[in-house]
């Protein structure tokens, strides 16, 4: 009797948001590329909803093109998608269409995630360089989270979540939050919610994966606010970027997805409805990872 041969693996197809900054498309493209290079043997495409090459489906067709039939979509965003959700799940209903046999199945985004925190931490550390030195140092510190603005209450809370996330155990004054776009309050006014609440010393901290237009503004603003205001001192930390911890997180996502995971059985639908709503964030320390 002929052993059927082994189904092969889904390939990873990675969403971005899109952006009209060239220097952030680039960067998540760079990402992808890298991501292939690390993982030899696993077909990886990148694609923009909207805004920046190469759209979804340039991604989709590349994979096509390749022989693939199946694949793993990880939307690259930190939280629920809010409205780009819908479109993100119709664009890929269209893209089956146009490339009949194909199926896929949906991950959950790499964010919120202990690991990720982890890099925010870090990313603190580096803009405060000397000037923490001791816990107490720590404790003149408040921390501005600026997320993207959803009109999902669903994605904006997670901003919330993340920041009480960051704040727990780690001596800051306060970790506020703030949006750059579509919700209160904007970054002017988490700046002045901040001195309100005494600080003197405060890290502007987007809470992007990659550089583009909205972190931009974000620093723009905060530079403006800061001009205005020269007895507060602000500072602005980096986003996430490429962190190894990123890397790992995007990886982790493929292979829970039924496709993804090879021990899985491969006969599982495809799914069809939106990434897992019922997302758990067990942190016992902001280091496990």
């Amino acid at each position: 009797m002929t052993t059927p041969a082994p189904t092969p693996a889904p390939a990873l197809l990675l969403v971005g948001h899109g952006t009209r900054d060239d220097a952030g498309a680039e960067a998540f493209r760079d990402f992808v590329r890298e991501l292939g290079r690390r993982n030899p043997g696993l077909p990886v495409a990148g694609g923009f909803i909207g805004l920046s090459p190469p759209s979804l489906g340039d991604a989709v067709a590349g994979l096509a093109a390749q022989g693939v039939r199946r694949f793993a979509a990880v939307p690259m965003t930190l939280g629920p998608a809010g409205p780009a959700e819908g479109e993100l799940t119709a664009g890929l209903a269209r893209e089956l269409a146009r490339h009949p046999g194909t199926s896929y199945t949906y991950g959950r985004p790499p964010g919120p995630d202990p690991a990720l925190l982890a890099v925010l931490e870090r990313r603190l550390d580096e803009t405060l360089g000397g000037a923490v030195r001791t816990p107490r140092d720590r404790a003149e510190v408040t921390v501005l989270l600026v997320g993207r603005g959803s009109t999902d209450p669903a994605a904006n809370a997670e901003v919330h979540r993340a920041a009480r996330l960051l704040w727990e155990g780690n001596g800051y004054a306060g970790v506020e939050t703030a949006f750059v776009s579509l919700a209160a309050p904007d970054v002017p006014s988490g700046l002045e919610r901040c001195v309100k609440l005494g600080a003197r010393r405060i890290v502007v901290l987007p809470y992007f994966l990659f550089t583009g237009t909205l972190p931009e503004r974000i620093r723009q603003e905060s530079e403006g606010w800061a001009t205005a205001r020269p007895e507060v001192e602000v500072l602005r930390a980096d986003v996430i970027g490429p962190a190894p911890e990123l890397f790992g997180l995007v990886m982790e996502r493929y292979r829970e997805t039924p496709a993804g995971d090879e021990g899985r059985d491969h006969g599982h639908r495809p799914h069809e409805g939106g990434p897992d709503r019922g997302l758990r964030l067990d942190r016992v320390s902001s280091h496990a990872h």
